[in-house]
């Protein structure tokens, strides 16, 4: 009698504590999703002129867009073909693209970088972080494109996890 009963006592110990450790990591995996960091990732990129750019480059009191995105994305490319004809309307926006590749494999980007004429927009930046992958961590980057959007103060003040349409980025960029 007195066997059971402790072994009641342990069992329904044991359904608690679970339960607690249930709780803490539920809670800990949503805090984790739903928090990015708000200030500009600390990012170094190769760039398609094969030198280094860092957030220490980027002109202070500008609004700035990072983009995180795969070279062969087909979402990544669609955003490129709406977002092209509109870049004007960007402004002042200094924009990043960051991609990951093999030992800093910048292939892949200057052909994306040539096939939308990219070189056009001196505000734009385009780079790979090999295979560091600081940035997709930073933003716990899933799937491609990731949009970050930041005010003046480098403060980020809207992000995409899914892809956007053109007319959303223009929009939360002007918010900036």
């Amino acid at each position: 009698m007195m066997t059971e009963w402790i072994a009641k006592v342990k069992f329904t110990a044991m359904k608690k504590i679970l339960l607690f450790v249930c709780l803490v990591a539920a809670c800990s995996f949503a805090h984790a999703q739903d928090t990015i960091n708000p200030n500009i990732p600390p990012y170094k990129i190769l760039t398609t002129d094969s030198t280094f750019a860092t957030p220490a480059k980027l002109k202070k009191g500008q609004r700035v867009m990072i983009m995180y995105f795969s070279p062969d994305c087909p979402h990544c490319q669609h955003l490129m073909y709406d977002l092209k004809p509109k870049m004007k309307q960007l402004g002042e926006t200094q924009i990043v693209m960051i991609t990951w590749s093999s030992n800093y494999d910048i292939r892949a980007i200057k052909n994306f970088r040539r096939d939308f004429g990219l070189a056009a927009f001196p505000n734009l930046i385009i780079g790979t972080e090999g295979y560091s992958m600081v940035v997709m961590k930073y933003f716990h980057v899933t799937t491609t494109p990731f949009i970050a959007i930041y005010n003046r103060q480098g403060k980020m003040v809207k992000s995409f996890d899914k892809p956007p349409k053109a007319e959303e980025v223009i929009e939360a960029v002007k918010k900036a």
